[in-house]
């Protein structure tokens, strides 16, 4: 009979079910009513009064053995079945939404303004950052002693030839006029570059947008009705503009345009100055030098020129009061326009 107990007692340590079922099949087997273990305590009933105290002890360690077995073999499927669904995805579970970035605010200014002039008939034109001195100076009518030359507001690469990085994109707008003839109507969007001092209203760097219109009969009329338009679509329907005279090489006769302050409503406030107004663009006719220079007849053909600042539309537009933080990449700026993709 201790033969018995003993293959038994090994029977049971090295059982390994695979499933819920054969562990259960096996429990019957060893433990059940009409199991292994209950047909040696029948045996042992017939033993001999000498042997009862020894092979009981081992019918007990056996039945103790066995049911131990059994109740961790038991938790250890059932944690490897809890694994396992856990690793299979539930296909009725809501989907979780992957966190998205979103577009950086002078790109979604830049966008917009894109788009404006495009329903207007504009094609986007795009040149170099790295210039040379006839296409961002010379061509654009700007004399040899203007400060603009000058190194305390141009960066030079290298001197004689001038070769710098552009201070604004009227440079693409000169590499239009010599390679396509009147029509020409194209914005001129793109990085540009300053020796500033960098503070709250200015920047080393900055984005701008310029715009060029030339065809026969152009008019001043139809400047200021297309910058109107602009005004309207990007800042609102009650937005008003105005044209103060002013001076630039590139266009004559030139003028600086307002509008009327969205945060005051042009009642006069710290952003506007108690002016009602704020400047956004410099604009004018092009001047007939200009055309000249680049081989268009100014005889034949007109045309007008504007540029703004990106970080000045976007300032505005926003009611965002430092341009520094639009190159600070602080993700709790940035963060405030998720919603605007």
């Amino acid at each position: 009979m201790t033969n018995k107990i003993n293959d038994l007692l090994r029977r049971v340590e090295a059982f390994k079910p695979q499933a819920a079922a054969e562990l259960e099949e096996f429990r019957i087997k060893i433990l059940g009513k009409k199991g292994e273990l209950t047909a040696l305590m029948e045996e042992f009933k017939t033993v001999a009064p000498e042997l009862k105290r020894e092979l009981g002890q081992q019918l007990n360690r056996l039945k103790t053995t066995a049911t131990e077995r059994i109740n961790a073999l038991r938790e250890e499927l059932g944690n490897a079945a809890a694994d396992r669904a856990a690793r299979v995805e539930d296909m009725t579970r809501p989907g979780s939404a992957e966190p998205l970035g979103s577009r950086h605010p002078i790109s979604l200014v830049r966008r917009e303004i894109v788009e404006v002039f495009a329903r207007l008939g504009y094609t986007v034109a795009e040149g170099p950052e790295i210039e040379d001195d006839w296409h961002v100076f010379s061509a654009r009518n700007s004399p040899p002693e203007h400060p603009a030359r000058d190194m305390q507001d141009t960066f030079f690469i290298e001197k004689d030839p001038d070769i710098l990085l552009r201070t604004h994109t009227s440079s693409i707008q000169v590499r239009t006029m010599e390679r396509q003839k009147p029509p020409i109507r194209v914005i001129c969007p793109g990085r540009v570059f300053r020796n500033e001092a960098i503070s709250s209203r200015a920047h080393c760097i900055f984005h701008q947008i310029e715009g060029l219109y030339i065809d026969e009969g152009v008019s001043f009329a139809d400047l200021k009705q297309s910058l109107l338009y602009f005004a309207k679509e990007v800042f609102g329907g009650q937005t008003a503009i105005r044209m103060r005279p002013s001076y630039f090489p590139f266009t004559e006769p030139s003028a600086e345009v307002d509008v009327s302050c969205n945060l005051c409503g042009g009642k006069g406030c710290n952003v506007c100055k108690g002016t009602g107004w704020l400047e956004i663009m410099g604009c004018g006719m092009v001047d007939p030098n200009v055309l000249t220079a680049n081989g268009i007849d100014p005889q034949k053909y007109s045309g007008f020129a504007f540029g703004m600042g990106i970080e000045r539309i976007a300032m505005l537009k926003y009611g965002v009061k430092d341009l520094r933080l639009y190159f600070e990449n602080d993700v709790r700026f940035l963060r405030q326009f998720d919603s605007a993709l």
